[in-house]
């Protein structure tokens, strides 16, 4: 099959032919209608982390169903389909259930298998489900991973209907999906962006105010703060949190490392909670979700060829939304 090609880490792309792995008998095969991005496309060619070589990228895939396992019965050949990109042995999925992805097993998928920027993928059936109705294509394949992530966030967060939720750093796949759905859920949503122009997006979003993240203070007491910048904004992140506030943090795309002012932790009773991906239950719920319209902001799309020219753009964090291949008519 044609993919792209990841042959050493560090590394660069490569487009060519490669052959696609043999079908077990629990898997799924799926010929690839889209395939959107994410910073996992960037950090297996740093060795951060270092996939089996050689690797196809791509965390998100919607395609049609082409090929299925002996043992396979929760999908047809010829249905249409996403692929949960949070993968879960089944001995995690019995002990841990909706906290799979605390498991010891638990892996992204595009990050140590093999993903969707080919002409096929193939995934274990749990992880394929029936594409929500009434989306295009191209938005089915942009949710999985970041609203995926954001729907644990918030859920890990507690965040109800009412209260403040402070999105900083709007413009990534999981920020703008953390805005979409908090917004759903009836609460006030706050953005930060160096961007003006994403400032702007943001309010026309649905956001009901939106500040510079490069402001040494942002004029907001909110109940949950969703983060993945760090250290660039960790500091007024804390300060934004009313008493009692939570903090839930999923990355750090400025570093890995932030210092935490104790006496202000246990003072205003603030929590610092850590999130990553979600369990078979939240992806299923967030499914739902798009299938009852929730906005799926996609930046832009290219087609499968320009791949380079998506992950260029992905590097620059110019993107405001998610960014999407197209590789096929469904």
């Amino acid at each position: 099959m044609k993919a792209w090609i990841l042959d050493e880490s560090p590394g660069t792309y490569r487009f060519g032919e490669i052959d696609l792995p043999p079908l077990a008998a629990d898997d799924v095969q799926v010929r690839v209608v889209a395939s959107a991005l994410n910073h996992m496309d960037l950090w297996v060619t740093r060795g951060m982390p270092k996939p089996p070589l050689p690797h196809v990228p791509g965390c998100d895939v919607a395609g049609i169903v082409c090929a299925i396992g002996a043992d396979v019965t929760s999908v047809a050949v010829s249905d249409e389909v996403v692929i949960n990109p949070g993968v879960s042995p089944l001995e995690d999925i019995a002990a841990l259930g909706n906290d799979s992805p605390m498991g010891p097993g638990f892996f992204i998928y595009g990050e140590h298998c093999w993903g969707g920027h080919a002409e096929f993928a193939i995934a274990p059936s749990r992880n394929v489900r029936r594409r929500p109705a009434g989306r295009s294509w191209e938005e089915c394949a942009a949710y999985p991973l970041v609203y995926l992530t954001a729907y644990r966030m918030l859920r890990r967060a507690r965040a109800e209907a009412g209260q403040t939720v402070l999105v900083v750093g709007i413009g990534s796949g999981v920020s703008c999906a953390a805005l979409a759905i908090a917004e759903h859920m009836g609460c006030t949503v706050v953005a930060t962006s160096r961007s003006e122009a994403k400032r702007a997006e943001a309010l026309a979003m649905g956001a009901a105010a939106a500040y510079d993240s490069a402001d040494a203070k942002w004029p907001v007491q909110a109940d949950v703060v969703i983060e993945s910048v760090g250290p660039a904004t960790w500091e007024q992140s804390v300060r934004s949190l009313k008493p009692g506030g939570r903090l839930v943090v999923c990355g750090g795309t400025s570093g890995a490392k932030v210092e935490v002012n104790l006496p202000r932790l246990f003072f205003k009773q603030n929590e610092i909670i850590g999130s990553t991906m979600g369990s078979y239950e939240e992806f299923d719920a967030v499914s739902t979700l798009i299938e009852q319209g929730v906005a799926v902001h996609i930046d832009r799309t290219y087609p499968l060829a320009d791949y380079a020219a998506a992950v260029a753009r992905l590097d620059q964090g110019e993107q405001l939304g998610k960014i999407v291949l197209q590789h096929s008519e469904g």
